[in-house]
């Protein structure tokens, strides 16, 4: 990859399509692909769950675990789905990559994502915490911004494109 950036972080709030164009990204670029909600700890499920956003606190033990899978995938490369709504959330994530990560912000308005998880079942975040996220939400300046109004297919070649 260009710049020696290796590890690539698709970020947005939950819905915002983390999972499905990380996928698609690992197959385009023979990476592997890592859900970062399967290493959140599980008393933050629980207050998921419950209808309880996650605070600062609450993430960093998640952030840590996910940095440090960034750091192990250094130069192997990887596409992480993360939330990293913070611009401190993101800078945890980055440390000790230097210039290896590249965030990719799936950028989508509240009503589109609302209308999304209305459809999206079994997953631990309830429609509810969606406004929590949107607050806590600080938009990357450097990063690639794609819409998500456009197909998945075209969003992964939009993405191609600014690698």
């Amino acid at each position: 990859m260009p710049n020696g950036k290796t590890v690539i972080v698709v970020m947005g709030v939950s819905g915002s399509g983390k999972t499905e164009i990380g996928k698609l990204l690992s197959e385009k670029l023979s990476r592997p692909f890592f859900d970062g909600d399967d290493f959140h700890p599980e008393a933050n499920v629980k207050k998921m769950s419950s209808g309880h956003p996650l605070n600062d606190e609450d993430r960093k033990e998640w952030l840590i675990a996910l940095n440090k899978l960034a750091v192990d995938h250094k130069h192997k490369g990887a596409i992480i789905a993360c939330s990293a709504l913070k611009k401190n959330y993101r800078s945890l994530l980055r440390a000790g990559m230097g210039n290896c990560m590249t965030f990719v912000y799936l950028d989508g308005s509240f009503e589109l994502i609302k209308s999304r998880l209305e459809k999206r079942k079994g997953h631990f975040m309830p429609i509810n915490l969606l406004q929590s996220q949107f607050d806590a939400l600080e938009p990357p300046s450097k990063a690639i911004i794609v819409s998500i109004e456009e197909t998945p297919v075209k969003i992964v070649k939009q993405i191609m494109k600014e690698l």
